[in-house]
């Protein structure tokens, strides 16, 4: 097994390429640059792993994942970081491993097709992995984070815009009715489904991506990340454990 990490951000990965150790015992993993993009790929908690930070966005998302299949050789991949929440009962800090990815953003409604479904493909909903998912629910457990948050499976809806306004979430919850929502999961999902990578989503909440109207609203991206992070690390951990 060789994992493919991504974040989008600097704070989506930093703490993780902290943690490498290099296949050959160096204290840093090697770092490969392609497509302005710094890939380390090294050893993550005993497990051979690529991590690397995407970049915000669709495009910028897919084109790190096709990397990582191409360049890398990763068999599975783990993109990991923070999203809005959209689903009842979900808070800040909360976690939600996808069950399926889309993006709420595709609109072919003019050729016939409906709202989310990409023209000319197989599919539009992308399955994330029963094993990982279950890993990832399993690695929660064990974090700091389960004492006062929870997890919950679901459909995570990405696109090219940062929503923080109730009225962009009430359409995005009508139009596909997500656990959350984010810029780039269903790009990462949409270039596995097309290399045959099993993957799944992890997403720390941040906001509830629709506070930017009130006056009190704090963006707790860097707490967040670090939640994330720190499943990911424990995904690991289990997977050395039966290496």
């Amino acid at each position: 097994m060789k994992l493919g990490i991504i974040g989008a951000m600097d704070i989506e990965v930093t703490t993780l390429v902290s943690r490498m150790a290099s296949e050959n015992g160096n204290a840093l993993p090697k770092l490969v640059h392609a497509a302005s993009l710094d890939f380390y790929d090294g050893m993550l908690c005993g497990i051979s792993a690529v991590v690397v930070k995407s970049g915000i966005g669709k495009v910028n998302a897919a084109l790190c994942a096709q990397h990582l299949a191409l360049d890398f050789g990763v068999t599975h991949i783990i993109n990991t970081g923070i999203a809005g929440a959209m689903a009842s009962g979900l808070g800040v800090f909360d976690i939600v491993v996808s069950t399926e990815a889309l993006y709420h953003d595709i609109d072919a409604t003019g050729f016939g097709y409906k709202p989310t479904v990409i023209p000319q493909m197989k599919e539009s909903c992308f399955r994330a992995d029963d094993m990982l998912i279950a890993m990832a629910e399993k690695a929660f457990v064990q974090t700091e984070a389960a004492k006062n948050h929870s997890v919950m499976k679901g459909r995570i809806a990405s696109g090219d815009q940062f929503i923080s306004s109730a009225a962009a979430k009430n359409r995005i919850k009508e139009l596909c009715n997500p656990a959350c929502v984010e810029m780039e999961g269903a790009a990462i999902a949409h270039a596995c489904y097309l290399n045959d990578i099993p993957f799944v989503i992890i997403r720390a909440m941040s906001d509830m991506a629709d506070d930017g109207e009130e006056a009190s609203y704090k963006f707790n991206d860097k707490e967040a990340a670090q939640e994330s992070a720190a499943i990911v690390i424990e995904m690991c951990k289990e997977l050395a454990s039966k290496a």
